[in-house]
């Protein structure tokens, strides 16, 4: 399903597609799912303050703008639908790839980065009034910077160029699916951690003062990372309290 043009706005440069999506929300011209694409993006975001880089014309840039339909305690779960909706899309486009999420919401494809989502939450009071979804896919491009080892493109995981719009579609239409489905919380959940990246695995985790090896274990419907520690202790961790070493 194409989306509506009504609701697409096709930019061909912008500093960031969620900045686009915010301005719009504050001059009260939005629509749910209203879709907002740019060619180009010169500061897109990325999590927690980082820079999303692309290259103009191979990526796919997106931002949507929509009514969550959820409690305000549940902006996780939100986020989770957001993740699986996107990794099942991918999975089911070619399933000769190996989709995960990485926690909290980055698209892993074949061990490497793909794409990152960052949703933008718009609280009015204690309601939580919409959501901008945030989307950068990597497409066409046929290489990726020297350092940026652990990222990939559709390109690179396939040896094939992509109809960028084809994809935008589609991957819209099974986000706007997934919200308004609603599915309970502990569903969400159990698809998340089905495709949680490194899941029952060792990886390497620091933060400000160490690096150190823990087993994931799962992700909860708070947002926090379960991993148990060499000693055999379980820890949760918030986003940002440790980050993942490649």
């Amino acid at each position: 399903m194409a989306i509506p043009e009504y609701l697409l706005n096709e930019l061909d440069s912008i500093d960031s597609t969620n900045n686009y999506a915010m301005k719009l929300l504050d001059a009260n011209k939005a629509h749910n799912g209203m879709t907002i694409t740019a060619r180009n993006q010169w500061a897109g975001k990325g999590q927690r303050g980082k820079t999303w880089l692309d290259a103009e014309g191979q990526s796919l840039l997106m931002s949507i703008i929509t009514g969550p339909g959820r409690p305000i305690q549940d902006q996780f779960i939100f986020s989770a639908t957001i993740a699986v909706a996107v990794a099942k899309f991918l999975q089911n486009f070619n399933n000769g790839w190996q989709v995960n999420i990485k926690w909290p919401n980055d698209i892993i494809i074949n061990d490497k980065k793909a794409g990152g989502i960052l949703i933008e939450n718009v609280l009015r009071g204690n309601k939580w009034a919409n959501s901008v979804i945030g989307l950068g896919l990597n497409i066409n491009q046929a290489a990726l910077p020297d350092d940026l080892p652990y990222a990939i493109s559709l390109t690179i995981a396939s040896g094939k160029e992509f109809a960028i719009n084809e994809l935008r579609d589609g991957i819209w239409e099974g986000i706007m699916k997934a919200i308004s489905e609603q599915a309970e919380s502990a569903k969400v959940m159990d698809a998340y951690n089905e495709l949680l990246y490194k899941k029952g695995m060792m990886q390497k985790l620091g933060d400000n003062t160490k690096v150190y090896q823990a087993r994931i274990v799962r992700v909860n419907e708070d947002g926090t990372l379960s991993v148990q520690l060499e000693d055999g202790i379980i820890v949760n961790y918030q986003h940002g309290q440790v980050e993942w070493v490649w």
